[in-house]
């Protein structure tokens, strides 16, 4: 294999770029080998949502006429083992949720060369190089596939969708190691690598119009998670470190650096007919360069509470109860509404959200769902769906109903 000059170990983009050819080049290598061939996996999904609000907007606009279509999430997997002791999987998301269907465009959601060096009855250890996905939470690493999820939309205040790109990947390397206990298992993941920067990020932070390069930098994540009696109890700490810079290119604005170190600690507890789970999470922020010191040091918090019932053998309801707050010295926000002279509402640094669904799966590769959201708040609201503020609504009601497929 010739490597180009340009190519460095260093940059997680390169290390991504290197996976992903290696994943393509090997496929293809192997086709003529039967015995590999028979390890390849294809699977994909696609999901599609209509979206009803009144007042605000949540992934277009879903306050208007006969609602929103602009939630869709289509995928594509492939994995293949070339050897018993490695793995090459990848995964291409398109994804629109709201906007003008920029978004759509099909990325690269993870791509890793999976290396064993130890796997035996008692314990697995290994090495996954490439773009891996965030072990953040129950939710994070399948949060895209409509089937490993509880509810259409994950609780907001954990698994934001509107800076969705800072936490769901990494490119860089990730160690991994599960220990067979007697009465469960220990799993181990720790990463280190560049995280994701995308517009999500640069909207929320109020930069799309100013000219200048939003750009990651180094970063780390780590969970360690425990199931217990063949996962009837379910624990996990997932903690993180995330930054990013801004290089403005306008003297009006200064230079500026974001960091982010969120830990989440969830609780499952798993019969055979119902479930309840539970996280809490600690965010703090730091922001560089911004004269705001409603924003320059805070302390997020989030939480929620979730009981899931199973019934008629392809049914299931849910109901939730999920909290954020943003800054933990300003709960009600008005410090910060008082600071922007009204221009940032109060309610617009909270939401309480209580969510009712429920889930049909009339055959293994097709569901359908539909959920109700009232909601106290717009602090996880899209800024893409509601650019100013000031002209949301405190409470707001929303439905949303989705076909998911899978094969």
């Amino acid at each position: 294999m010739i490597v180009s000059k340009s190519f460095r170990w260093s940059d997680p983009r390169s290390i991504t770029a290197m996976a992903a050819a290696l994943v393509l080049g090997l496929s293809a290598q192997v086709r003529g080998d039967e015995g590999v061939l028979d390890t390849l996996q294809v699977h994909g999904f696609l999901s599609q949502a209509l979206i009803i609000s009144e007042d605000n907007d949540f992934f277009g606009p879903s306050s208007e006429d006969e609602g929103s279509f602009k939630f869709t999430e289509i995928g594509a997997n492939a994995s293949l083992r070339p050897h018993q002791d490695v793995l090459l999987a990848a995964q291409v998301l398109s994804r629109r949720a709201g906007g003008d269907g920029d978004d759509a465009r099909p990325v690269l959601d993870y791509g890793v060369i999976d290396y064993q060096m130890l796997s035996d009855q008692q314990r697995t250890f290994g090495i996954q190089v490439g773009r891996f996905k965030n072990p953040f939470g129950f939710y994070n690493q399948t949060r895209d596939v409509a089937f490993t999820r509880p509810s259409i939309l994950l609780p907001q205040s954990i698994y934001f969708d509107r800076t969705r790109s800072l936490g769901l990947s990494g490119d860089g390397v990730s160690l991994y190691h599960e220990e067979r206990l007697s009465n469960g298992v220990l799993r181990t993941q720790v990463g280190v690598g560049q995280a994701q920067a995308g517009d999500d990020l640069r909207r929320t932070l109020r930069l799309e119009n100013v000219p200048g390069s939003l750009d990651p930098k180094q970063s780390a994540i780590g969970q360690v998670r425990y199931e217990h009696d063949g996962g009837r109890i379910v624990a996990a700490l997932s903690a993180a470190q995330a930054k990013a810079r801004f290089d403005s290119n306008t003297p009006q604005q200064s230079d500026i650096t974001f960091r982010f170190r969120p830990v989440v600690l969830s609780l499952q507890y798993n019969e055979e007919l119902w479930s309840l789970t539970g996280e809490f999470a600690m965010r703090p922020t730091k922001l560089r360069g911004v004269d705001n010191p409603w924003l320059n040091d805070v302390t997020g918090e989030s939480w929620y509470i979730q009981y899931t019932r199973r019934f008629l053998d392809d049914w299931q309801w849910l109901v939730r109860y999920d909290s954020l707050t943003s800054n933990r010295d300003d709960r009600s926000g008005k410090g910060l509404e008082e600071f922007t002279g009204g221009r940032v509402p109060a309610h617009s640094q909270f939401a309480d959200d209580i969510t009712v669904g429920l889930q049909w799966t009339p055959h293994p590769r097709v569901m359908l769902a539909g959920e109700y959201h009232h909601v106290d708040g717009t602090g996880w609201l899209p800024v893409q769906d509601n650019p100013d503020p000031s002209e949301t609504s405190r409470r707001w009601n929303m439905l949303l109903f989705q076909l998911s497929l899978r094969f």
